[in-house]
């Protein structure tokens, strides 16, 4: 399919100053759309000025939440390159949430080249300071105007652009997570594993409750025994114990994370031992007793790295690693965005050219 751009004839003005970006606040230029149909599949894909969404009432996806969406960034290098961080997984994890949602496949090379096409239209926007990226969100979403409880029949492929910079305030200092005991966000057979909008509307209530309590972020433990972890509501997490690192499974109820993937083949490249297996938080808190816990960070696209310095289970606090960025948590980042922003030569093959 040939991709068609309407260029904007109003572009906005560019941000004063890259050092107060935030993150989703600000949104470029354009944006691409292709829609789908039963009768003609994916079709008239086309870049086009940022601009409302016309719906009817009735859309499907305002009643029954039958929307998917991903994330990732653009790079500006040093030579003035921008770079793409393993966009082919996004799209393969597209397809993932899609199967789960009773939405039809995007074909994984056609959305990595629709990226492309748009983030080259969108070039100016991506930011060149350190630790900013131009954010990126592809989403679907079911548009049959019809009330009642089953697959949509159309559909829209969207994709908007955001620059954005540090996704905690903490920027890559030691956050403070609350782990959560008393709601449950996702169990096994469930959508948890599914980049999707009640993944998200469903932690809001416990994202709200830390947060009054002055805590960055939610740790959730599992759906029915309430012991075991699974992720950190925006980034999946990992603990170093005793010099092995460690993080949850996946089984079904949490999300794979493209860093979460990438942080355990670079550190089993390094030598080190990462095991995938379950681990309580009982587990983490006999480890910070007996001394053996030396470090938690947290892993995901907005985020990067961000570790942990404090974990309050039940009003039981611990602090990790004096309230200090761990030396496995720095040097991931370090070479992370080091490869992000071409800083550092990609022998993994991780980076895709603009």
């Amino acid at each position: 399919m040939t991709i068609t751009i309407q260029r904007t004839t109003s572009p906005k003005a560019k941000p004063e100053s890259e050092s107060a970006l935030g993150f989703g606040k600000i949104f470029t230029d354009h944006m691409f759309i292709m829609d789908y149909s039963t009768e003609k599949g994916w079709y008239d894909p086309r870049i086009v000025p940022y601009g409302p969404l016309l719906l009817d009432p009735s859309t499907t996806v305002l009643h029954y939440g039958q929307t998917i969406f991903e994330g990732l960034k653009a790079y500006r290098t040093v030579d003035d390159e921008i770079l793409l961080f393993r966009p082919e997984k996004n799209m393969e994890r597209i397809n993932v949430s899609n199967e789960r949602l009773c939405i039809p496949p995007i074909d994984v090379d056609f959305g990595v080249a629709a990226l492309k096409e748009f983030v080259g239209v969108e070039r100016d926007w991506v930011p060149s300071s350190e630790g900013t990226s131009l954010y990126l969100r592809p989403f679907i979403i079911a548009t049959d105007p019809f009330l009642g409880v089953h697959p949509s029949h159309t559909y829209q492929f969207i994709i908007i652009a955001s620059p954005s910079g540090q996704y905690y305030p903490e920027g890559v200092n030691p956050v403070k997570i609350w782990v959560e005991n008393k709601y449950v966000r996702a169990v096994k057979g469930g959508i948890g594993c599914s980049k999707t909008a009640g993944n998200y509307a469903a932690s809001l209530k416990a994202q709200q409750e830390a947060q009054d309590a002055k805590y960055t972020q939610v740790l959730w433990l599992d759906g029915v025994e309430r012991k075991n972890i699974e992720e950190v509501g925006t980034m999946n997490v990992f603990f170093v114990i005793g010099g092995e690192v460690i993080t949850p499974a996946l089984q079904g109820s949490i999300l794979p994370g493209i860093t979460r993937m990438s942080v355990i083949e670079l550190l089993r490249s390094q030598g080190m031992t990462v095991t995938e297996r379950v681990i309580s938080i009982q587990e983490v808190y006999d480890a910070h007793k007996a001394g053996r816990l030396d470090e938690a960070f947290g892993t995901g696209t907005a985020a990067v790295i961000s570790p942990i310095g404090e974990l309050n289970w039940g009003g039981d606090k611990i602090v990790i690693n004096g309230n200090q960025t761990g030396k496995i948590a720095q040097e991931t980042y370090n070479t992370i965005t080091g490869l992000q922003s071409g800083r550092l030569a990609d022998t993994f093959g991780w980076t895709t050219k603009v």
